[in-house]
């Protein structure tokens, strides 16, 4: 039964990825790239300065704390085991392909979030939310594809994603003695391993401590746990790439050349660098599937604008920043990306080859604060939706069986097989993209004529603050009026 599950996910899996959201995700990034005149890269300046504004209430969400959501969410497991994934199965070229995603998802992640600012609610307890289920149905007037984004998205994050987070997480342990030594049981028929069964309860324990404290102890934990998480991690790739300076341009030279042979990648397209790069970039970055919105939505800025920009910053920071430093660990070292590791024991194996035992112990370390940022961060997203559904706040009776729903899932994500795990979360990561990228498309002109507006008055010399009125907006919205 679950073999046939497997097979039927990883089916869908190859489908959706070969012929819808290849197309569906370059087109509409390069088509907000044209029409924003390169935001990503024009204003990518400007989206720094922004992100260190303070919010106007007390209380309220900053820009910056927006970010570090969304980064909790973006910057987890996939920057890792997602990369070390995506080189073993497609070869260097996969990178170039990672990057490629990532800077004109930059424009389709300006959007989208910029949209939700635009079409976010008034939170009666103070402060804002939103997301993309918001402005559907605000622009649209469709509650119910609304309400089937929430419901795909909290699948997503709640199961497939974070499945995927538990499950990555405890793949490292493979390349340690006591995994073996540990032994297995027999659980539903299947052998497990004892490591994954205790590692995966422990986790789910750690996860379950945090959430039962509600939202804000989120927005706080990863606040301080992400910046930590990406300084060191990407201290130690500059570490390594310095210590192997001789073979970064080699490395460097093969990434492009292998992104264009056009031979091996139309030979096998399911296992080449173009796939491979852009479903593991995607999974990475989430730019244009409409997750990081609703981190968007809470924040207080004066111009919608601002959270687009800073958004857009996220994805940088995510794939131009955070996976180089994964790809370039592991390439630079000269590891067999063909030997037959893939995922995190690859990047291990990697690093060994520079620092011995320490190696696989700093991966095991960053996997777990990217794990643990991954899984709140996640969440985060899933109680915003499960009010959008309700129509109103969850109750806690609710909200305390989602929340054991989700520990639940963290569990059950360390026991799972490979390719079931990652199909599972390609999957419904497509599927929210699928209906996410057509409606930014639809509403694309009322961010284009806001990035307009904040332009314009920046030329001005003057600090951006938006009117519903100044770009024609027919809607109603609780803000900007």
């Amino acid at each position: 039964m679950l073999e046939a599950f497997a097979n039927l996910i990883g089916t869908i899996s190859g489908w959706m990825y070969s012929y819808i959201l290849i197309i569906m995700l370059l087109a509409v990034g390069l088509y907000f790239t044209f029409r924003g005149k390169l935001v990503q890269l024009r204003l990518l300046p400007e989206s720094i300065r922004v992100v260190t504004e303070k919010p106007k209430g007390e209380n309220s969400v900053s820009a910056f704390q927006a970010l570090m959501v969304s980064t909790a969410s973006r910057v987890g497991t996939g920057n890792i085991v997602g990369v070390a994934t995506a080189i073993a199965a497609g070869g260097y070229g996969a990178v170039f392909w990672m990057w490629l995603i990532a800077i004109i998802g930059g424009a389709s992640a300006f959007v989208e979030s910029t949209l939700a600012q635009i079409y976010k609610k008034k939170n009666p307890e103070g402060g804002s939310y939103g997301g993309p289920s918001y402005y559907i149905e605000a622009a649209l007037h469709s509650r119910a594809l609304g309400v089937i984004f929430a419901v795909i998205l909290i699948a997503t994050y709640a199961g497939g994603f974070n499945m995927l987070a538990s499950f990555n997480l405890i793949s490292s342990f493979t390349s340690y003695s006591f995994y073996e030594a540990a032994g297995t049981v027999v659980l539903f028929g299947k052998e497990i391993s004892m490591v994954s069964l205790i590692g995966g309860a422990v986790l789910a324990v750690l996860v379950s401590i945090c959430i039962f404290g509600g939202g804000k102890r989120i927005v706080k934990v990863t606040g301080v746990m992400v910046p930590v998480m990406g300084v060191i991690y990407i201290l130690m790739a500059i570490l390594v790439m310095v210590m192997n300076i001789t073979a970064i341009p080699g490395v460097l030279a093969k990434i492009f050349v292998e992104a264009f042979d056009f031979q091996a990648i139309f030979g096998g397209f399911m296992g080449s660098c173009v796939m491979q790069g852009i479903k593991r970039g995607l999974y990475s970055n989430e730019a244009g599937i409409g997750s990081a919105p609703n981190a968007a939505a809470a924040a207080d800025v004066s111009h919608p604008v601002k959270q687009g920009l800073v958004q857009m910053l996220s994805v940088f920071i995510d794939t131009i920043l955070v996976c180089t430093a994964t790809a370039m660990m592991t390439l630079s070292t000269g590891v067999d990306i063909k030997g037959g590791l893939e995922g995190a024991p690859l990047v291990q194996a990697s690093l060994a080859t520079i620092f011995g035992g320490f190696g696989p112990i700093f991966i095991t370390f960053a996997l777990l604060l990217f794990a643990f940022t991954t899984l709140l961060g996640n969440l985060y997203y899933c109680e915003g939706c499960m009010n959008y559904i309700a129509g109103r706040k969850v109750g806690k009776t609710g909200t305390t069986i989602f929340n054991l729903a989700a520990v639940l899932l963290v569990f059950a994500g360390a026991l799972l097989k490979v390719r079931l795990a990652w199909d599972i979360a390609d999957v419904l990561m497509g599927f929210m993209a699928i209906i996410n990228l057509p409606v930014i498309v639809i509403l694309g002109n009322t961010a284009m004529k806001a990035l307009k507006d904040y332009t314009d008055q920046r030329a001005r010399g003057k600090d951006p603050t938006f009117k519903a009125s100044s770009i024609g907006l027919r809607e109603k919205t609780d803000f900007w009026n």
